[in-house]
Parts: structure tokens; sequence; C-alpha cells
């Protein structure tokens, strides 16, 4: 990628693994002084009005390192779109940062931002992550529940960038994980996949019905029950 000279914006929420645009090129990569916080609402992707659910900004932080990606905006209908998703429907405004590939070879360039502030009419502000976690699992929105975009956002941050540790977004990915299992919900039907019914497993007299397993993880030892949170 030679000099960069078209406008970008950073993804760093939804639009990491579903951005709902046509966008050009992409890059990954971090902004600084800027840290992911779960401390906007949102009643019309995530929540319902009078119900809202839990979505990131970014707020300013000095030493703050933010890691997502980067995407080139191609064509007026890419910026409409985000300024209705993210500004009329949001809540957010714009703002311009530098962004930092992690390709060396590419040197910094500035991309768009959208962010929330207390001024916000969705601003719900801080609170810890067992009581973001019982907002989260119980809520949800014409986009789906607002634990998938949790668990997709954390699974991606996971997978691209191995090494970052973001203790705001992990740990609340622990509280939901532990709520949805307190509240005996089935993970995959809130993540959105449909799941598959299985049939009873044959066992031998010779062999336990219910043998002992290891779980690779701990969202692999999640039981799958009735979602019992469909009109949330």
């Amino acid at each position: 990628m030679g000099e960069v000279t078209s406008l970008w914006v950073f993804g760093y929420g939804s639009l990491v693994w579903k951005p709902g645009f046509q966008h050009g090129q992409t890059a990954i990569g971090y902004v600084e002084g800027l840290a992911r916080r779960f401390w906007q609402g949102n009643e019309t992707h995530r929540g319902m009005p009078g119900k809202p659910g839990r979505v990131a900004t970014l707020v300013e932080e000095q030493g703050a390192v933010t890691h997502g990606i980067a995407m080139e905006l191609k064509g007026e209908e890419a910026l409409d779109y985000l300024n209705n998703r993210e500004m009329t429907l949001g809540g957010y405004l714009q703002k311009i940062t530098m962004f930092h590939a992690t390709e060396k070879e590419i040197p910094p360039f500035p991309v768009l931002v959208f962010i929330a502030t207390p001024q916000s009419k969705h601003w719900l502000g801080p609170a810890d992550s067992q009581y973001l976690a019982k907002q989260v699992v119980t809520s949800s929105g014409p986009s789906g529940h607002n634990v998938e975009y949790v668990i997709k956002l954390a699974q991606w941050l996971r997978k691209t960038f191995p090494e970052v540790e973001d203790d705001h977004l992990y740990s609340l990915e622990t509280q939901v994980l532990l709520e949805v299992n307190i509240r005996g919900l089935c993970l995959q039907t809130l993540l959105g996949e449909e799941v598959e019914p299985t049939a009873p497993a044959l066992t031998s007299p010779a062999q336990p019905a219910n043998p002992p397993t290891r779980h690779a993880s701990y969202c692999s030892s999640l039981t799958c029950k009735t979602l019992r949170c469909v009109k949330l």
C-alpha cells in the first residue's frame, strides 16, 4: 500500500467483523490515546427503545492503545451509511486521529473514528463488568443479540492480535459467559448460529452413559439449553 490519500475509517466495535458496507483496502493496527469502553447505550441495533444494549466507544485516556482495523471508504454511499449507522442512530461524533499499522512499512495515516461522549443521548457511562454483563445478556435488537456483539468482538481481537491484552473487553467477555451459563442460555443461539439437533448417543453396558470429557476452553464447557430471552 502506497501513500494514503483517500478517506479511511477505524473500526473498533462491530465494524471489525460486520462492517455492513463495501470498502476498499484494509489494514490492522491501533490508535493511541483512546481506550475502548462499553459505556455507550444502543436502542437501534443491540437493544430496543427503553431497554438499551451496551456497545463500545472510545474515550480519551493518556497512554491507552486500542487495536482494530482501518478500512478504506469508497464512494459517498459508504460514508453516508456510516454516518446514519453511527451518528444518526448510534449517537456518535466524528473525530480524526492517527492510525498505526502493524505492518512497519506503512507510515501512520489519519483515520475517521466515531466516538461517543457524555453529552450523547445514548451515553450510559462507566460500570463494573458484572453490571455490564447482566445488561448485555438481557439485551437484543434488530441487528442481533448484545451477547453476539461482545463475544465476536473479543474473538476477532484475540485471533487478530493474540499478544494484545484488552482488560476491559476480556473482563466483560468472561462475565458475559458466566452470566449466560448461570441463566442456562444457549450461547450458540445468542451468537446467531443455528443449533443442530443431536441424536442420543448409543452406549454399551460396559461404558458409562456420560463419560468425563475435557473441554478445550471455558466457552466450550457451556451447556446449550433452550433460549429463554428470545423476546428481550
